[in-house]
């Protein structure tokens, strides 16, 4: 299954709920979240900077992780960003299909 980097960032909606509740009751909801659209989660780590939670999670496909950030992003507690992640074999691939592409000024 595809795997994706899911970067979120709280809002003090989401943070007080996170001081409420704590890291491990929010990692059980995410892994629920997860579950109900057929996904799991591979890791979990909150960080503190520009974003406060990363997760590894795999998915069947692009729809089902767009449709996750959507869901979530309408409840107005946590901003995410999604990342596709590709395996070194997929990599491989793609570099091999080429392209042909001028920069500007060529």
């Amino acid at each position: 299954m595809p795997k994706y980097l899911i970067a979120g960032s709280y809002t003090s909606e989401g943070a007080q709920a996170l001081l409420r509740d704590g890291g491990t009751a929010r990692k059980a909801a995410v892994e629920a979240a997860l579950k109900s659209a057929g996904c799991s989660l591979e890791s979990l780590y909150f960080a503190f900077g520009d974003s406060d939670v990363f997760c590894i999670v795999e998915a069947p496909d692009n729809a089902t992780v767009a449709g996750l950030s959507v869901a979530t992003g309408a409840l107005g507690a946590v901003h995410l960003r999604t990342i596709v992640l590709l395996t070194p074999q997929e990599m491989d691939a793609a570099a091999r299909k080429g392209a042909s592409y001028r920069p500007p000024g060529k």
